[in-house]
């Protein structure tokens, strides 16, 4: 499945065609596309139409540059690889009409091995065989030491050493290293330290660094963001182990469950029900608390094809947990193909200008609420309980949401203070002598 702004090989090429085909017939069939959205609010389905035909641009503007390429015209092609290695690497194979094949002759390695090596970007390849690789292709290789990987340095230097103790700390408490060979109780500092900078360089060279940060008044680089690239890694670790235990499958096309997931919100159990309906539809819910210091409720991003959302659950209400889910399941439905690789990382403190994360916004309200009902109501302006309480029994969903969304449009948190769930959610993941994921 294409996650990247950049088609590589002639199987990305018909994987490309066929979600245009798809993409097309679900805009210009009726029927199809109520077989795709039944049972969304009308605010819901102009925004999913939306995105599908800014999907499709977007898919025919990456396909129409490889097929140029193929042709010989390589302008965006080079333009549209960035910095990236491993599309580099592949690029150059192309413009010099190299097959894997040739490829693979020429540093004595098998066709199946380059196969492999594209299908991930050669991000699971040596330093040596890169440098063997980009030698065959006639490609100059420059790099700096990321800090992260320097052995020299380490993480003390680079990073203030209470940031370090910090996340060691909660590393601790929350059991993170505890099937290691050695528990991190038995560690000096200095091989905790070891083992935690393992950990995060082990996850920097699969993925990278989170980049970043879309909310607040501006568009923030995280990229140096310690205590971000930390709790990222520990949810891309345990999101790896839950994808190698199901069979996942997500199928991008399908949002017609997504009235169920609001409604789950009724249930006592909800939220954990929610995280069971997620991995069914192929998205994986990881609760992971935040570290002391780190403002983040939810983060969206992708691992090995499949969509994963971590919730940091640093406010523990009911409304906050539902509101922060739809969010990110918004990232997922809204930007799969269209940043979700990279990943969207969420401060709920922070009023948001940037345009995708508004979009995500006005999907994530919708869900719960629709404006087109909302608007109507007379429960946004009720000064009692019982009238909203009525208003969300009558939409299908628990009265808390609803009294969360008045604290916000009326921005006074101290309104209906006791109406919004505290203490409902974080119980629900930690059970008596286990981790919060187990």
């Amino acid at each position: 499945m294409i996650q990247t702004f950049l088609i590589l090989n002639d199987r990305e090429a018909r994987e490309a065609r066929n979600a245009i085909a798809e993409i097309s017939h679900a805009l210009t069939s009726e029927e199809q596309f109520k077989k795709l959205a039944s049972g969304l609010p009308l605010s819901v389905l102009s925004g999913y139409k939306r995105t599908l035909t800014t999907q499709k641009e977007n898919l025919e503007a990456i396909l129409g540059s490889y097929e140029r390429a193929k042709a010989g015209d390589y302008a965006d092609f080079i333009k549209n690889a960035g910095s990236d290695v491993g599309a580099v690497l592949i690029i150059a194979r192309i413009v010099k009409n190299f097959s894997q094949k040739d490829l693979a002759r020429r540093v004595g390695l098998k066709e199946q091995q380059i196969q492999r090596y594209e299908s991930d970007r050669y991000r699971s390849i040596t330093l040596a065989g890169l440098r063997r690789i980009a030698q065959a292709l006639g490609v100059q290789l420059r790099a700096g030491l990321d800090p992260w990987l320097t052995p020299q340095q380490g993480l003390v230097t680079d990073y203030k050493p209470d940031e370090i103790k910090k996340v060691i700390r909660h590393a601790k408490e929350m059991k993170w290293f505890d099937n290691a060979s050695t528990s991190p109780s038995d560690m000096d500092d200095s091989a905790q330290q070891e083992n935690l900078q393992r950990f995060i360089s082990d996850h920097l060279i699969n993925y990278g660094s989170p980049a970043l940060l879309r909310t607040g008044l501006n568009v923030e680089d995280l990229s140096d963001d310690f205590l971000l690239v930390v709790w990222k890694a520990r949810v891309a670790k345990l999101a790896e182990a839950a994808i190698s235990t199901h069979n996942l499958v997500y199928k991008e096309m399908d949002i017609s469950w997504l009235p169920e997931l609001a409604k789950l919100s009724l249930n006592p159990d909800g939220p954990v029900r929610a995280k069971e309906l997620l991995l069914q539809k192929g998205i994986v819910l990881i609760i992971e608390p935040q570290i002391a210091g780190l403002k983040l409720d939810g983060a969206a991003f992708i691992v090995d094809g499949i969509p994963v959302i971590g919730m940091s659950l640093r406010r523990d209400t009911i409304d906050n947990f539902w509101y922060t889910l739809h969010h990110e399941v918004a990232h997922v439905i809204l930007h799969y193909r269209m940043g979700l690789a990279l990943g969207f990382y969420d401060d709920g403190d922070k009023q948001s200008l940037d345009g995708i994360e508004k979009e995500a916004d006005d999907f994530a309200s919708n869900l719960l609420i629709p404006d087109e009902i909302w608007r109507r109501s007379t429960a946004r302006i009720s000064k009692t309980a019982p009238p909203i309480e009525k208003f969300a029994k009558e939409i299908g969903i628990h009265p808390a949401i609803v009294f969360g969304r008045i604290q916000r449009e009326r921005n006074n948190y101290s309104v209906f203070a006791d109406k919004i769930g505290r203490g409902l959610v974080r119980k629900q993941f930690i059970k008596q002598g286990e981790t919060i994921n187990a």
